[in-house]
């Protein structure tokens, strides 16, 4: 389901977004590779039932991003991950995970990554899923839809239709939050040809890239989704919440390579 940006943005001032953007990125991932697989790299809970982990990479990588847009863009607000909410005046907000899939970092896999949108009151309206450690940068907005990575770089296309039987289905944790969220994923993942698990944002990059049909999950942030919807929706993919409304904000998302497995998806989640 597609945000309709509510400003009117010149191209210049688009332009200055997606140059700011990148550079929030490239900031992001200097910080997070400082301290990627380091012996002495440890981590603080940011809860005390569960193990929710922060390591000074996360802290960092967000304070460099913020330092970045005081500087360039100091009209706009910020909602980040580590540090909350700083207000604006431009009607525009950047959304900011600094590192997505912390426990992916802390355990020294390579698919963890950098989450970086700029939104109006309507949602996204342009992201970055940026992979520092593989060197892959995913994009998608503002008449762009692209990654650069070690191969050079390619449009994004979302994957054809094909039926639920055929289709490859990701999600982080494979309990997918409540009892009653696990059973409904469980519903579609019964249908499914491949289910994969624990790849954190990198599972949105790769709708985007074509190569997977659904990503299911729940208890989602705004900067958990923010970027993914962005690079998804323009590359011809949908992210809806599991009604098919919006889900910008966070919670059940459903994000799908296209109309038809998205329908099939979402009957399933429902029934």
């Amino acid at each position: 389901m597609a945000t309709l940006s509510r400003l009117s943005l010149s191209p210049a001032e688009q332009q200055d977004l997606i140059a700011t953007a990148h550079e929030l990125a490239d900031a992001a991932r200097m910080a997070t590779l400082l301290h990627f697989r380091k012996p002495d790299l440890s981590a603080d809970s940011k809860e005390t039932a569960r193990f929710d982990p922060v390591t000074v990479a996360d802290r960092l990588s967000e304070e460099r991003m913020r330092a970045i847009l005081a500087h360039r863009r100091p009209q706009d607000a910020i909602l980040g991950e580590e540090y909350g909410r700083h207000a604006g005046t431009s009607g525009l907000t950047w959304v900011l995970d600094p590192i997505d899939g912390t426990r992916g970092y802390l355990s020294g896999t390579p698919t963890w990554g950098v989450l970086i949108s700029v939104a109006d009151e309507g949602g996204p309206i342009y992201g970055i899923i940026d992979q520092p450690y593989i060197g892959e940068r995913f994009e998608g907005g503002f008449g762009l839809s692209r990654v650069v990575g070690p191969q050079g770089g390619a449009d994004l296309r979302a994957r054809p239709p094909r039926p639920l039987t055929q289709a490859i289905l990701m999600t982080t944790f494979p309990e997918v939050g409540t009892a009653d969220e696990g059973a409904a994923f469980r519903r579609v993942a019964a249908g499914a040809k491949l289910v994969r698990y624990g790849t954190d944002c990198y599972a949105y990059a790769l709708i985007a890239a074509g190569t997977i049909d659904l990503v299911i999950e729940a208890g989602l942030q705004a900067y958990d989704v923010q970027a993914p919807i962005a690079v998804i929706e323009a590359a011809g993919g949908i992210v809806t919440d599991w009604t098919g409304g919006p889900c910008h904000q966070g919670g059940r998302v459903l994000a799908a390579a296209n109309a038809a497995i998205h329908a099939e998806a979402l009957a399933l989640l429902n029934r």
